[in-house]
């Protein structure tokens, strides 16, 4: 299995695990996993580009190795821009690189091309969303609706106590009912084991769900005003060439998911995965890779 080599880095008060290979002198690609993943949900892909780019991915804060400070508040996203803007100001100042999120990555990843445009030369999103497109979805698609209760389940004060019973056992089994895990082997199992077990792990990495604005009502009930709904469009425009990888058989994410995105990104490539559903980076990283590749050059 790919070992990249890895760093601690101070991003100012936060240290994050930052795992990192290929030519310090090639273009910068950073990388941004999701819930409940940490780096190692970008290895293959990282094993792939680093022959042709340094390519970098963090345990983001409140997952595996990195800091996990305490309570709810240090977990809005713009303390995960901030730190994303520590670490990239640290590997590429002044040089335009590439980002590419999956999931929350995804989300932090859309929130820092938001902030900082003139700082990538391309937006790379796989099985992500846009806030605004993704609240509009689940307000409006009863079937996104429905697929996203998960996140009020782990909001819930108790989430934390059930999902590392029995050996994260539904942790475990969320996974697999996002798409299909075939991909976790034994090994790849026992690292996500040891990430989730890392103390005070799981408090944070649920934390992201409890700090974020997104509403989610339950089926069948009036949507509620949000703070998105009070942020100029123009403030969350992707201003970069954007492209999103979608794996069809999300069961997470709907595809309405991506409906009015280009509203917002002019410079859009939505390439659509046949056979890859949540967890695309595990399923088809060759794919996500070569797109990357080609799309980076």
């Amino acid at each position: 299995m790919f070992q990249p080599e890895f760093m601690a880095f101070d991003a100012g008060g936060v240290t994050l695990n930052v795992a990192h290979a290929g030519d310090r002198s090639r273009p910068l690609i950073i990388l941004l996993h999701g819930f409940p993943e940490y780096w190692a949900a970008w290895r293959e892909v990282m094993a792939d580009l680093a022959s042709d780019f340094f390519v970098v991915a963090p345990d983001q804060r409140g997952y595996d190795l990195s800091s996990k400070p305490a309570g709810m508040d240090a977990y809005r996203t713009k303390h995960m821009v901030a730190d994303l803007a520590a670490l990239a100001d640290h590997l590429s100042p002044g040089r335009p690189f590439v980002l590419a999120g999956h999931d929350w990555g995804a989300s932090v990843a859309y929130a820092y091309a938001f902030a900082h445009p003139g700082r990538l030369s391309r937006l790379v999103i796989a099985n992500g969303v846009h806030p605004w497109c993704f609240q509009k979805a689940i307000h409006d698609d009863p079937a996104q609706r429905e697929a996203s209760q998960y996140i009020n389940k782990l909001r819930a004060p108790a989430a934390d106590e059930r999902l590392v019973e029995d050996g994260f056992r539904r942790t475990l089994r969320m996974i697999e009912g996002f798409s299909r895990a075939d991909w976790m082997t034994g090994e790849i199992r026992a690292g996500y084991l040891d990430a989730w077990g890392q103390p005070g792990a799981m408090p944070a990495m649920l934390n992201w769900y409890r700090a974020s604005p997104i509403d989610v009502p339950e089926p069948g009930a009036s949507a509620a005003r949000t703070v998105l709904d009070t942020i100029p469009p123009e403030t969350m425009a992707v201003r970069m060439p954007h492209l999103v990888l979608w794996g069809e058989e999300d069961r997470a994410l709907t595809a309405s998911c991506l409906q009015g995105l280009d509203r917002f990104a002019p410079d859009l490539t939505i390439q659509r995965v046949p056979g890859a559903g949540h967890w695309i980076l595990h399923e088809q990283p060759g794919a996500v890779a070569a797109a990357i590749r080609h799309f980076a050059a």
